[in-house]
Order: structure tokens, then C-alpha cells, then sequence
């Protein structure tokens, strides 16, 4: 008798979703992606995707690890009309409405709208021949054994079909539905206790649109980004993407939201500690209107906290942690997330959830978590506690920002542990932290203005 053939069922076809998908082609013989779109052939954006018409970002890490899995992922972006540069050298950043000073670092940076980086991810998941979509589809609730400690699969709901119900049967069941999940409440039911949560609440606004511009704003660079800072909640990501077109997300803080009115829109831009962008509007064609998106708390919930957990399920992506978006970490650690899932596979059995989720936290999320954490809580009204640690970190890390605007080797340090390259403790290496104690504290002599590295388009 032939054996048994084994069968992934991945929930949700999101970033998490793919990624999840294609290292378990590795050890399933069937790989399924449940979802309540359609997915397959699909080139905009979606519904179950909200964010997908707004700005898209994967740090160089996430690149590096899409890569991996993924040869010739790049250049495939790149062959469909997006734009490359250096991670920093190429992208003008402003700290506290100062400009840091740059170099090439050697990190890619690809600017894509999300539905072209997603379409790309998709369609190479959809050539791996042990994979099938299960589009129009939604998720009833998961399947378990009578006593509840194996999850055996998960109940549907066909969309196109009245709503007829239909049992999917696997042996590991991946929950990659976004913060949306009910794993919680399934678990719950299941009577494994309440998943502990933590959550901050930023009540995070922006708006999104795109442009045609007659003249280069950039002058050369990627994008014009300043980061929103406490002396001014506000902050905007500018850049080139694909096929010429231009792209402007603008966002608030703590309630302080962009409008979606074509002349309040400019206003809030207007408004920006930096006058690059709203000089580079006064010429710009709007091609769509503004798109608002409203994210009101960052959440992570710890499963590695649970005291039991049935076997045959685990959760990955942003069902387990949501960052700030405007860190743009969660497809970086959905794609980190799933070599951590790699490792836990095994060619029999399945793997254990108290591990998998244990090594996913320390591996995956305690780092980006803790730093976007200390970034979001040094808004002063932002609700959350900042103990003595946290706060010598804040310190610490203004003084790194003041040295970046004065030492391209401190941006370089900064901007590779913000590209999740580095951790974020290699900012206290020695070398590192001499240099920002001599920037913060020296003043600067003059010098000239850097030429910036031109955009390639290889």
C-alpha cells in the first residue's frame, strides 16, 4: 500500500500566505491557498487586501530572503518596469526635518505598487506544481478531533455558491488571514484560554496618490521620505514605482490624519517639516483620488505565552504580530517568518506549535516589535509603558539620528539595522557607538552637498 499523501492548508493568500506555501512545498505533496478573493490572474487591487493601494515597501531583508526562495525575483520587478537603487544612498532621508548624510550600502531597493509585488509573488507560487488556490472561499472556523488536540482542517464557506459549506481536511493547517484571524476565539472555544495580547494605540491615518510629474523632484534619488517625529506627528513616503508612475502616501499620528479632499490633501503635505514634496505637487497631474486607510493599534499576539496548543496548526504573518505599517515590516517578517516555519517541517509529522512559536518570536518578531515599539512610545501621547530601558534607548536613539545627519557611516549603521540587516543592538557595537557620540556632540564642519547616485533601472 502506497503512502498516504500529505496535504498543507494555508488560510489566507496573502504575503504570509505565499511565503508559507512555498517552503511547505518542500515537505507536503499538496499545498492549498484558501482565500476569499480571486487571486489567480488577478493585477490590481484587491479586497482583501485594503492596503494595497497604498505605498508597498519590503526592507532588504525581506528582498534578500524573497531571493532565496525566489530566484530572479528582482529582476523580474525590475524587467516589469520598476526602478532600483540603493537602499540608502538612494532614497533622501529626513529625521526630525533633517536630512541625513549618505552612502551606497549595496542593498537594493525596488519601489513596486503592492499589486504588482504581489502579482509577481503569486504567480511564482501558482508554477509550483504542488500548489492549488482555493479562490472565493471563506473561512468558517477550523476542524478539530473530538478531544480538540489536532487540528484536522478547516470548514468553508463558497462565496460563489450560496454559501455551501465544505470541509477541507490537512495535516497542518497555516493560519495566515492577517489581524483579522479567529485563532483566537477558535482556540478559545477549543478551550485552550485566551492568546495574551499586546497592543498600542497609535490611531495611524494616511492617504494615498498617485501622479505624473513633467519634472524629476528627486533629482536622481528613489524616493523623498521624512519620518514623522514628535516635534511633528506627520510624515510622508514619495517615490518613483513602476511603469513611470509616481507615488505619495501622507500620514498622521494620534488622530492628526491627512483629508481625502483634493485641496486638503495638498494642505496637509504643505505641512510637512520638509518643503521637497509639496514643491514638487505644485506641477504634479493627479491620476486618481486620494485613498484614505485608518490603522488604529499595532498588536502582537503571543502564542509562544500559550501554556498548550493544539498540534497541526500554526499562524504566521500578521495574524500573529501587525507592526505600524509605516515601518513597512510585515512582509520583511512574514518572509523570515517562513524559514523559521522551514525548519520546524519535518518529512513525517508535524511540527510542534510550542517551539515553532517560541523560535518565531525570538527569531522573527521580538527584535522589530521592540524597536518599533520604542520608536512609537516616544510620542509623547501615545498610551503604553516606557520603562528606564526603553527610555535610555530613546535617548540613544535621537542621538544616533542627530549623528546621521553629520556621519554617512551612522546612516549606513541606522539604515541597516532599520533594513532588519543588522539587529538592532548593532548600534551599540563600539565603532558605531563612537561615531554617534562624536556626531551628536561635535558640531559639524561644512561641507559640500552630496552628489546623489542616480537611479538605475538595470
Amino acid at each position: 500500500m502506497g503512502k498516504k499523501p500529505r496535504r498543507a492548508l494555508v488560510l489566507g493568500g496573502s504575503y504570509a500566505g505565499l511565503f508559507a506555501a512555498r517552503v511547505l512545498t518542500e515537505q507536503y505533496d499538496e499545498v492549498l491557498i484558501v482565500d476569499r478573493d480571486r487571486l489567480v490572474g488577478e493585477r490590481g487591487p484587491r479586497r482583501g487586501r485594503p492596503q494595497g493601494r497604498h505605498i508597498n515597501a519590503m526592507h532588504v531583508r525581506g528582498l534578500q530572503v524573497t531571493e532565496e526562495l525566489f530566484p530572479g525575483f528582482v529582476d523580474g520587478l525590475v524587467a516589469d518596469g520598476c526602478p532600483t537603487g540603493d537602499y540608502a544612498g538612494s532614497c533622501r532621508w529626513f529625521f526630525n526635518g533633517q536630512p541625513l548624510v549618505r552612502e551606497d550600502i549595496g542593498y537594493i531597493a525596488v519601489p513596486a505598487t503592492a499589486p504588482l509585488m504581489e502579482r509577481h509573488l503569486r504567480e511564482r507560487v501558482e508554477r509550483l506544481p504542488r500548489v492549488r488556490f482555493v479562490e472565493r472561499h471563506d473561512i468558517v472556523g477550523l476542524e478539530a478531533t473530538p478531544d480538540h488536540s489536532r487540528i484536522t482542517g478547516a470548514r468553508l464557506a463558497d462565496l460563489d455558491d450560496d454559501r455551501r459549506e465544505v470541509v477541507i481536511e490537512a495535516d497542518l493547517v497555516v493560519d495566515a488571514t492577517g489581524r483579522g484571524s479567529r485563532t483566537p476565539a477558535m482556540l478559545k472555544r477549543f478551550g485552550y484560554g485566551t492568546v495574551p495580547e499586546e497592543r498600542i494605540k497609535i490611531n495611524l491615518g494616511y492617504v494615498t496618490q498617485h501622479y505624473e510629474l513633467d519634472d524629476d523632484p528627486w533629482r536622481g534619488d528613489l524616493a523623498i521620505i521624512p519620518v514623522a517625529y514628535p516635534g511633528s506627528p506627520r510624515g510622508a513616503i514619495f517615490t518613483q514605482t513602476d511603469h513611470g508612475r509616481v507615488e505619495l502616501t501622507t500620514y498622521g499620528l494620534l488622530g492628526d490624519h491627512p483629508p481625502t479632499d483634493q485641496e486638503g490633501f495638498y494642505e496637509f503635505v504643505r505641512s510637512l517639516a520638509i518643503p521637497d514634496i509639496a514643491d514638487a505637487l505644485k506641477t504634479a497631474r493627479p491620476v486618481d483620488d486620494p485613498v484614505p486607510f485608518h490603522y488604529p493599534v499595532t498588536l502582537r499576539r503571543r502564542y509562544e505565552r500559550m501554556s498548550r496548543l493544539p498540534a497541526g496548526l500554526v499562524v504566521t504573518g500578521d495574524a500573529v504580530t501587525s507592526f505600524n505599517p509605516v515601518y513597512a515590516q510585515g512582509m520583511t517578517v512574514a518572509a523570515i517568518s517562513a524559514l523559521t516555519l522551514r525548519r520546524h517541517l519535518r518529512p513525517a509529522g508535524e511540527p510542534d506549535p510550542a517551539t515553532y512559536f517560541r523560535d518565531l518570536a525570538r527569531d522573527c518578531i521580538d527584535a522589530p516589535w521592540e524597536m518599533t515599539t520604542t520608536v512609537d512610545l516616544n510620542f509623547p501621547d501615545v498610551p503604553g509603558n516606557r520603562s528606564l530601558k526603553m527610555r535610555m534607548v530613546q535617548r540613544y536613539l535621537r542621538l544616533v539620528q542627530v549623528a546621521a545627519t553629520r556621519d554617512p557611516k551612522v546612516t549606513t549603521a541606522y539604515l541597516r539595522a532599520a533594513g532588519m540587516v543588522d539587529t538592532p543592538q548593532s548600534l551599540m557595537r563600539p565603532a558605531v557607538l563612537w561615531r554617534v557620540l562624536r556626531g551628536a556632540f561635535t558640531r559639524p564642519a561644512a561641507a559640500p552637498p552630496r552628489q546623489p547616485a542616480l537611479a538605475r533601472t538595470r
